[in-house]
């Protein structure tokens, strides 16, 4: 008998420790449970580490959601990465692609659940829904199936497509920037002000500034984090600390013992 190996991910223990058990009775199931983002990413590479990945990841949408009012958690020293349940999605999908993915939810919301799926995952399951459904889900996914449930549908698709529109859009206005004008705006995404784009590009601030105004004007933004939102949406990364633009030095006639002639 093949064995699916699970991961539940909830801040709510006894949630987690319910929907555990709760699996843990089925004949081919292996389950285990973690109460945040940092948990299941040890969790997933202890596992991979000793050849016993997981197969399917049972990720709360809230997680890691603070209600209106609430105190942000207290993360351990060294703790970082992921912090919500959508990011965790991404991570786990760009770091181990073969584990499949569902997302749980206490609400239907067509925007979150294309965003998860976005992210990477297979499905979107209420947390109410039937122990049957659920396991129909999981095992479905281990297949390549993609499950949503019938009334969130309609609404996906509609913001699977606002988002591809909106993709495409930003792509066009970021192909109208100038090589020049794309460094400076990745040296934004990176979030380096007008001085330290200066010094990462040996530009004079006031070139730097000039360049900024005109990456907002052919963006139609007038501000830079709309110009960040936007390039974000076309796919644009940062600049990297060692993408650093070497300048150009003008070689005198007397570093070449006047062997320079003019041209």
């Amino acid at each position: 008998m093949v064995r699916i190996r699970v991961l539940v991910v909830d801040d709510h223990r006894i949630f987690a420790e319910s929907l555990a058990a709760a699996l843990a009775a089925e004949p081919d199931v292996d389950v285990f449970a973690a109460g945040s983002c940092p948990a299941a990413l040890r969790s997933l590479e202890r596992a991979a580490a000793e050849g016993r990945r997981y197969d399917v990841l049972l990720v709360d949408a809230d997680l890691g959601v603070r209600p209106p009012g609430a105190q942000p958690a207290v993360r351990e020293a060294g703790e970082d990465g992921p912090a919500d349940g959508l990011s965790l999605v991404a991570g786990v999908r760009a770091a181990q692609p073969y584990v499949r993915i569902v997302v749980l939810a206490e609400k239907d919301d067509p925007r979150r659940a294309a965003l998860a799926l976005q992210a990477g995952a297979s499905g979107w399951v209420a947390k109410d829904c039937s122990l049957s459904r659920l396991l129909t889900v999981v095992r479905g996914v281990l297949r390549e199936e993609t499950h949503l449930p019938p009334a969130l549908l309609t609404g996906v698709l509609k913001e699977l497509t606002a988002a591809r529109r909106h993709r495409t859009e930003s792509e066009r206005l970021v192909e109208s920037l100038t090589p020049r004008e794309r460094e400076v705006l990745r040296c934004m995404v990176a979030g380096l002000g007008r001085k330290a784009v200066a010094e990462r590009l040996f530009l004079s601030p006031h070139t730097v500034r000039t360049h900024m105004q005109n990456v907002l004007g052919k963006l139609g933004v007038h501000s830079t984090l709309a110009a960040v939102a936007l390039a974000r949406r076309a796919g644009v990364g940062p600049a990297e600390p060692g993408q650093v633009r070497e300048p150009v030095r003008r070689i005198t006639s007397e570093e070449t013992g006047g062997a320079l002639q003019p041209s």
